[in-house]
């Protein structure tokens, strides 16, 4: 098919639900018809709903969805009876995995509460000490003076956690605080197998106060991790299934799927609760399309703690299940006020894992050409469409990047969303999926030219 036919061909699609006439198709398209006016953006003619994806957003990130806590448990109960209520098959797939847990944190300056909950770097070890705190800028060997015994204060940044934590302990720290680079989070760090010592994470702003008052005073501190350890916890993927028609199945199978997992303390709003409204939003508006190829809509946990979940569901694919599926779609974080910089498209870009074309994205650019304008591809992986590629499947991230300043914090908040970039993505995904699933011709072979980005995400 012609690109410029592409738009059209969905938006009466989408007025079709199975057994309609031919008349009321014709007539119920009209209110979907793709308008043009003077070379200017074109009507898409694709039903994406914005307020009842951002009204997604703001249920799932009332409250942080860390995999394995009640908080993903709820997610993925409203997320299954969203798909349920649209009629889909739709599965609840549980897997286990080991999460390094403290039962307590605790830090005091001169017997004063710290006045925020330290994070425990993952895999520090139980500990109780107290002694006196001497700051060591960012624990380069030429700036550690005699913290022998006593509990060092690090800056994060330049050095790895694991190398600011060795270059303190061998010269005899006892304990380590170390406090945030940029932001508000605390949330960061981790030491190697070994280092045995108890080190916490703080706010930039309360260590920025400690190296200040050191300047005339003499503080102690006193760090204490209790209940360190790996723990066995379970997270989930949601499966939903919109089959083909019977009598034009092609036997093949598209995914679109998105992580519903936060990391631990953050709501996760765009981080990927946008991501998530994309694939419901287009779970309702396939659900009055024929369609001639099956349509997973997929759901992850665990993507924040290393691509679990989407790791377990293609594992769990059979071979010859694995062998229809033709193409992966994933969203994550599609709807970052913030994010994209000054970039075109408010920097929305489609990721592959090494960094060549694939059907995915000769769909998104060809699409996106068509509705805005071409959007590029880059090479990163960090997101669930990395198991899929390693099977074979052409497979691609749509972001906006690089990302916004609240990413990985608890500032990921509804208030940071925006309502047309949540749109636009959702239509440049639903215009390229729609051109496989559609009944009738194959997809366009011809996609447009678009460029390369070696473009960091953060």
């Amino acid at each position: 098919m012609y690109r410029k036919s592409m738009v059209s061909l969905l938006a009466a699609g989408l007025a079709l639900s199975i057994g309609t006439s031919a008349v009321h198709a014709k007539t119920s398209s009209n209110a979907m018809a793709t308008t043009v006016s003077s070379g200017a953006k074109k009507d898409s003619g694709i039903p994406i709903n914005a307020n009842r994806m951002y009204n997604t957003i703001a249920y799932l990130s009332e409250q942080p969805r860390e995999a394995g806590t009640q908080g993903e448990w709820r997610a993925v109960q409203y997320i299954s009876k969203q798909f349920k209520a649209l009629g889909y098959e739709t599965k609840i797939q549980p897997y286990t995995f080991s999460a390094f847990e403290v039962d307590s944190v605790s830090a005091s300056i001169n017997g004063s509460d710290l006045g925020e909950v330290p994070h425990a770097f993952t895999g520090t070890v139980n500990g109780n000490v107290t002694s006196q705190l001497i700051y060591v800028g960012k624990a380069n060997p030429s700036e550690i003076g005699d913290v022998k015994g006593k509990i060092a204060l690090i800056e994060r940044g330049d050095l790895t956690f694991v190398d600011k934590v060795k270059n303190v302990m061998d010269r005899g720290a006892i304990g380590v605080i170390m406090f945030n680079n940029t932001g508000s989070s605390n949330e960061f760090g981790q030491v190697a197998s070994g280092q045995n010592i108890p080190a916490v994470g703080i706010t930039r702003a309360k260590g920025l106060e400690f190296v200040e008052r050191l300047k005339s005073e003499t503080l102690t501190a006193n760090v204490k991790v209790t209940g360190a350890g790996l723990k066995e916890k379970t997270s989930y993927n949601v499966i939903s299934s919109k089959k083909a028609m019977k009598g034009i199945d092609t036997g093949k199978t598209i995914l679109i799927g998105a992580h519903h997992d936060s990391v631990h303390g953050g709501p996760g709003a765009n981080d990927d609760a946008s991501g998530v409204s994309g694939v419901l939003e287009l779970a309702k508006i396939y659900s009055k399309i024929p369609t001639d190829t099956e349509i997973r809509f997929v759901t992850f946990g665990g993507e924040e703690k290393g691509l679990l979940g989407s790791y377990h569901y293609a594992e769990s694919l059979t071979p010859s299940d694995a062998s229809r599926i033709i193409a992966h779609f994933q969203m994550d974080m599609i709807g970052g006020r913030d994010a994209g910089a000054d970039h075109p498209l408010g920097g929305l870009i489609m990721y592959t894992i090494d960094g060549n074309k694939n059907l995915v994205t000769d769909l998104g650019a060809t699409v996106s050409s068509d509705l805005y304008e071409t959007i590029p591809y880059g090479k990163l992986g960090r997101s669930d469409h990395q198991p899929f590629h390693e099977l074979g499947i052409p497979a691609a991230l749509f972001i906006h990047s690089p990302v916004e300043p609240w990413y990985h914090t608890p500032e990921d908040t509804l208030d940071k969303i925006d309502k047309e970039k949540l749109k636009q993505a959702a239509e440049i995904v639903a215009g390229s999926t729609f051109q496989i699933v559609r009944p009738g011709p194959n997809y366009n072979q011809n996609p447009v030219d678009y460029p390369f980005e070696n473009r960091p995400v953060d």
